[in-house]
């Protein structure tokens, strides 16, 4: 079977590249970029927004306006891209890895507190395949220790955490535009905060130093060029304009998919809590009891594109390994999800109903464990 493509690109896409080619701006300071930056602030219920060229960058960028430096912790999910973990270290401070709750796939706000010592400087929950992690949990520890909340919020656009949007709870947020993602342009990222203050810093160190509405060869601080192009704003005004509509046929999918699949036995989802109801489904993530390799092997040779979850936790890739530069905690439920997760991209979901059915009977078909392979077992 064949499933949707991703990325896709329509003529609004096309018409606003055109719009930047044929004019003589096609860097960061192009109309189009500050639209983006508004745009896409106002759907995430933000104040501020600060584009930069890629997610990876904004996440050091954030951690660099937080005040984060060398010899500084931060709280940092067992699960989740390398770049959670990369930008804290690469501000030379240490991330200190956590734990999941099993269920939610999400970072436990327990293991936060029971991480925290007078190192910790920041938290960073990473909203793990589209569904929000606890937030009133976890924005009460870092009230409490009164530490930042720096949310990775790059499966998230749209995602709401009781009616509060993604990106709009911590002190600020870094979202991705990188190739996967439900908003993209091959790469491109975005900054968000309620703080003027501290989006003033951001665009600082986004835009060479420079203070907005100040001299062009004026700068006042350290800063660095992390803007974003215009082409790539022009293709991301896009792909806001058609997000809404994309969310709501994913859900739609991501529950027909799972409702006919209740029955099935040892097969699980990503539980949603119902404060986290609306969200992206970037993810259609869960875990089998018996045989995830087989059932990874028996989906794909299907045509049903699908992941085998990480090979790894981060604590446990090279990087970090030897320990010298992180703290781990135990880390049970992320381990073992390394063993028996895996996960469908959103592109599996934006297909019509009997799209989504033939999805949904290639999941049942490989959730079947061979005899063999039970009695292997015993």
């Amino acid at each position: 079977m064949s499933t949707p493509q991703w990325p896709v690109a329509g003529e609004r896409e096309y018409e606003l590249i055109a719009q930047v080619l044929s004019g003589q701006m096609w860097g960061g300071f192009h109309p189009l970029v500050a639209q983006l930056e508004r745009d896409f602030a106002a759907f995430q219920h933000c104040r501020f927004g600060i584009s930069a060229f890629n997610g990876t960058i904004t996440l050091e960028m954030a951690l660099e306006a937080l005040g984060i430096g060398p010899g500084d912790e931060v709280i940092v999910p067992a699960i989740s891209f390398v770049s959670t973990a990369t930008a804290v270290s690469r501000r030379g401070a240490i991330p200190v890895f956590v734990d999941i709750e099993f269920d939610t796939f999400n970072v436990d706000p327990q293991r936060i507190r029971e991480a925290i010592t007078p190192k910790t400087k920041a938290i960073i929950p990473v909203h793990f395949g589209g569904p929000m992690a606890d937030m009133d949990s976890i924005i009460a520890i870092a009230a409490e220790f009164g530490l930042p909340l720096l949310e990775d919020a790059a499966h998230s656009h749209g995602s709401e955490w009781n009616g509060a949007r993604a990106g709009s709870i911590g002190a600020v947020s870094s979202f991705s535009f990188q190739n996967g993602k439900v908003m993209t342009a091959g790469e491109g990222g975005m900054l968000l905060t309620n703080d003027a203050a501290l989006a003033t810093r951001l665009r600082a160190l986004q835009n060479q130093g420079r203070k907005e509405g100040e001299g062009f060869f004026h700068h006042y601080t350290l800063g660095s060029n992390y803007r974003m192009t215009a082409l790539q704003a022009a293709v991301l005004v896009a792909q806001l304009e058609r997000l809404p509509a994309q969310n709501a046929l994913r859900d739609r999918n991501a529950r027909l998919i799972k409702e006919s699949l209740a029955d099935v036995p040892g097969l699980h989802f990503q539980v949603i809590p119902a404060a986290a109801a609306v969200h992206t489904n970037y993810l259609l993530l869960g875990w089998v009891d018996e045989d995830r390799d087989g059932f990874h092997q028996r989906l794909t040779a299907q045509g049903v594109p699908c992941t085998p979850f990480y090979p790894h936790t981060l604590q446990n890739n090279p990087l970090y390994l030897d320990r010298t530069n992180c703290r781990a905690m135990a880390c049970p439920n992320a381990e073992g999800h390394i063993h028996d997760a895996f996960w469908l991209p959103h592109r599996a979901l934006l297909g019509d109903e009997e799209e989504s059915m033939r999805v949904a009977s290639a999941i049942r078909a490989a959730s079947a464990v061979p005899t063999a392979t039970v009695h292997s077992n015993l």
